[in-house]
């Protein structure tokens, strides 16, 4: 039974959900001021981080009733947001990603989200920022959830505009601050980079960002080989985010993504002065089967290939 005082605690909860719903913008006619309402955004959401899932596993993770749900799923089907593909392992149900379309729906929605929360934080100094990021943190906690820890202030998410040219300066200018590579490693990256913008294919490939307090700290692509094999290419991390664990959680997010998808294999291609990718990616069960002396980008170089079975 609930103590003394607890209806004025209770009180106190709801009066700070209302203020705060009002606050965030929610009591739009749409989600941020867009036509998607709440629950149809976090649906969309959840297929952007997911990639490709099933609407079982979908309305488990968002605790959705799974006739409410169906209604959501056709009404993003008529507006072509998502498509569906029979499942490989399971007849019985079908597999859902986000279109183009549906991709932009997400990224609007992700871009109001982000300039309405620095709006309500711009108006507080930084200690009371501070005050309130450590405030929702304890809340969060106490209420059941999955505190970040502190030790890995970043998130991830999906490519925008602006993103691949990022990728492509910073790895030419770090490689030849770290390596002495010349311009052509730069040219290989734009290519890249390039190649996977034009033939981009949102079910089988993904790009992911590290990102901290708006700025940029690292990326990784995975993209299809072929119906079975897909490759890693281009992990990434800034100098000053090193040690957060971010290398590692790029690759495991590969890895995930290429089981969920149903490739059989993966594999990546590095060289082996490039020592801190080569650990990560051990820990992470590939293992090397080719090596091969080049010159490329100015040096004498050592070329692996790395290889990784998704399925026993």
């Amino acid at each position: 039974m609930a103590g003394a005082g607890s209806a004025d605690r209770v009180a106190a909860v709801r009066r700070f959900s209302r203020f705060y719903t009002r606050q965030i913008g929610l009591l739009h006619e749409g989600l941020l001021g867009g036509p998607l309402s709440l629950t149809e955004g976090r649906v969309i959401y959840e297929l952007a981080q997911s990639g490709a899932t099933t609407a079982a596993r979908l309305g488990a993770e968002l605790g959705l009733d799974a006739g409410y749900l169906s209604r959501i799923l056709r009404g993003f089907e008529a507006r072509r947001l998502i498509a569906r593909r029979p499942s490989e392992t399971d007849g019985r149900e079908s597999v859902l990603s986000l279109t183009d379309a549906g991709r932009q729906a997400f990224t609007a929605i992700d871009s109001r989200s982000r300039e309405e929360v620095g709006a309500l934080l711009a108006r507080l100094t930084e200690p009371e920022q501070q005050r309130l990021v450590e405030a929702l943190g304890v809340a969060e906690t106490l209420l059941g959830g999955e505190r970040p820890e502190p030790a890995t202030p970043y998130l991830l998410r999906p490519h925008q505009p602006g993103d691949m040219g990022w990728i492509v300066h910073r790895q030419g200018l770090l490689y030849a601050q770290e390596y002495g590579w010349d311009e052509r490693f730069e040219g290989l990256v734009a290519e890249i980079v390039g190649g996977f913008i034009k033939a981009f294919d949102p079910r089988h490939e993904r790009c992911w960002i590290a990102e901290r307090d708006g700025a940029v700290i690292g990326s990784v692509f995975l993209v299809r080989a072929s119906d079975e094999i897909a490759k890693l290419r281009l992990l990434y991390v800034e100098p000053a985010a090193r040690g957060l664990g971010i290398g590692r959680r790029l690759v495991d997010e590969c890895i995930r993504f290429a089981r969920r998808v149903g490739y059989r294999r993966m594999t990546l291609w590095t060289n082996d002065v490039l020592t801190a990718a080569r650990t990560i990616y051990q820990r992470a069960g590939f293992r090397l089967v080719e090596e091969e002396r080049h010159h490329s980008f100015g040096h004498d170089l050592v070329g692996q290939n790395w290889e990784l079975p998704l399925f026993d």
